[in-house]
């Protein structure tokens, strides 16, 4: 009867078609795709256009940077009309967005386009829109449920992009673009117009509390030390891995190692997020979150330097396997600790500026790492920014404190 008991209990068995379609949403997103996929394009476009890499990375900047526009607005639709119409919308807009540059002419303000309207049309996919899902539904198994959300950013990077590859061996690149825009169309739209619908919970579910609505507002977030704190520690940690794996690809490429076994690298990575993702997400159901994330972000600090001081294969598989253990904690942990020191009520409002921080570093942080590249020709100076990048986000994230008394938060 206990086992029973605690099995009915599982808010995770309860509710699994509604985690299974907010993974699929995180994995055709328009964070996740353009994000693992662009290695794949840098070499094909610019030597077909003969623009440099710096240039071409640029487009994330324009993707990312109307993401820093679009995000706060998400978060006031979502806490208006609901996550599932939000991300329906989202899923269709990205797709049409994606068809953009596999009609392309050469001029580059074309590519860059293309990416802003990934962000504009597929707004409605960012992360708000699926940890919004969880953080209504799910109490008890918080941290696990986001973890198994965002382990969409892991299974992305394993599944894509030696998919995507193999489409560009065969049939170039202009396919390739051609292809991801089905996938947020085909796969996860019907998923999500079925099975995802937050808010709708079971009679079995006694794990919420009226505790479980408490929230500062977003005026009361921002005016509070933590809010900062928490912003700051992930605009380096994203500068770090927005600069590092996008330039991954490339960098493995210029030694003479194939573009596919470049791709099987970022794989690892994508493996790494989804083990990352689900071991910090049971363990900051138990343990105190900021010393949680100071440990995991602490990883790749090791794989900085290990690209830094010989850029092999091997090395790059280790360092891909670090950083992607990392990324599978920066992502929820934002969430779970939005959630935990501001509240539910007004998470959607307050994840969605948090996040336009993180879009921010990921729009700055290609071309960024591209650009040292072109000045120094080697990637090393890159690698020892990320390093001190995720020095500086351990230090910070540990600042956080005690978590609030929820019957009287403090800021």
């Amino acid at each position: 009867m206990p086992v029973w008991s605690n099995f009915t209990s599982n808010e995770i068995t309860r509710q699994p078609l509604l985690l299974i379609a907010a993974c699929v949403g995180v994995i055709c997103s328009s964070i996740v795709l353009p994000f693992y996929t662009m290695g794949l394009f840098v070499v094909p476009v610019t030597q077909e256009f003969g623009w440099s890499r710096s240039e071409f990375q640029l487009s994330l900047l324009f993707s990312t940077g109307m993401g820093v526009l679009t995000s706060p607005l998400i978060g006031l639709l979502i806490h208006r009309h609901g996550a599932r119409i939000v991300a329906l919308f989202g899923l269709a807009g990205l797709s049409l967005a994606f068809l953009i540059p596999a009609f392309t002419t050469g001029q580059l303000w074309q590519f860059y386009a293309a990416y802003a309207a990934m962000a504009l049309l597929g707004a409605g996919t960012i992360p708000v829109t699926w940890t919004t899902a969880v953080t209504t539904n799910f109490h008890r198994q918080r941290g696990l449920a986001l973890g198994l959300v965002l382990s969409g950013t892991g299974l992305c990077a394993v599944l894509v992009p030696p998919a995507i590859a193999w489409v560009l061996t065969h049939y170039g690149w202009r396919v390739g673009y051609l292809t991801l825009a089905l996938l947020p169309l085909v796969v996860a739209w019907p998923l999500v117009f079925f099975y995802f619908k937050p808010g709708h919970t079971t009679k079995a579910d006694d794990a919420a509390t009226p505790k479980d609505d408490w929230g500062l507002t977003l005026t009361e977030a921002v005016s509070g030390y933590r809010f900062w704190v928490l912003l700051a520690s992930i605009f380096l940690v994203y500068i770090a891995q927005s600069g590092l794996v996008p330039n991954m690809i490339p960098a493995l490429t210029d030694t003479g190692i194939s573009s596919v076994d470049a791709a099987q690298t970022i794989s690892l990575f994508g493996t790494a997020v989804i083990v990352g993702r689900l071991v910090i997400g049971f363990c900051v159901d138990r343990f105190w979150a900021p010393g949680v994330a100071a440990i995991a972000i602490s990883l790749p600090i090791v794989g900085c330097l290990l690209l830094w001081s010989d850029l092999t294969l091997a090395n790059a598989q280790i360092a891909a396997i670090l950083l992607g253990f990392a990324a599978g904690a920066e992502l929820d942990l934002m969430a779970f600790l939005a959630a935990t020191y501001f509240g539910p009520r007004h998470y959607a409002k307050i994840y969605g500026f948090l996040y336009a921080g993180l879009a921010s570093a990921s729009g700055i942080a290609p071309a960024l790492f591209a650009e040292l590249y072109e000045i120094t020709q080697s990637y090393r100076t890159g690698f020892a920014l990320g390093a001190g990048a995720f020095t500086g986000s351990v230090i910070l994230v540990l600042l956080l404190g005690r978590y609030p008394n929820i019957d009287q938060p403090k800021r």
